[in-house]
């Protein structure tokens, strides 16, 4: 469910990806009915058992927004492989723990809903 904090927070942004960015927090909530919604790092943030595992990155207000896949704050030792065996095109990895997809357009977010809700899906269940 969309949290009212995160609503108010962009609402008070009034940031020019608005569409995109309510149409990403649809597809990741309806992803994964155990994830919360907050404010975290100036983006939503999702978490899983309380525990962050994906940010949205819409600073500064630019043309684009991305997606952070991620364990959480705090660094940990890395797994020897990519967490996830996802081989979408929309993942840029970092590390073998932490994955970005950038995002330009709701045409482009529409396009990618199968493959987001996978990766979300996946990423969950390999972070739980």
């Amino acid at each position: 469910m969309k949290s009212i904090e995160v609503t108010k927070f962009l609402d008070d942004q009034g940031h020019p990806f608005r569409k995109e960015i309510e149409q990403l927090r649809n597809y990741i909530l309806d992803a994964n009915p155990n994830l919360t919604e907050n404010v975290k790092w100036n983006g939503p943030n999702y978490c899983f058992n309380n525990a962050d595992r994906i940010t949205m990155r819409i600073q500064p207000p630019t043309k684009q927004v991305q997606l952070i896949f991620h364990r959480g704050a705090s660094k940990q030792t890395q797994p020897k492989d990519k967490l996830i065996l996802n081989s979408s095109k929309m993942l840029a990895w970092k590390q073998n723990d932490r994955a970005i997809i950038t995002l330009k357009s709701l045409q482009d977010i529409e396009n990618g809903k199968a493959e987001l809700t996978e990766i979300v899906t996946d990423w969950i269940s390999a972070t739980k």
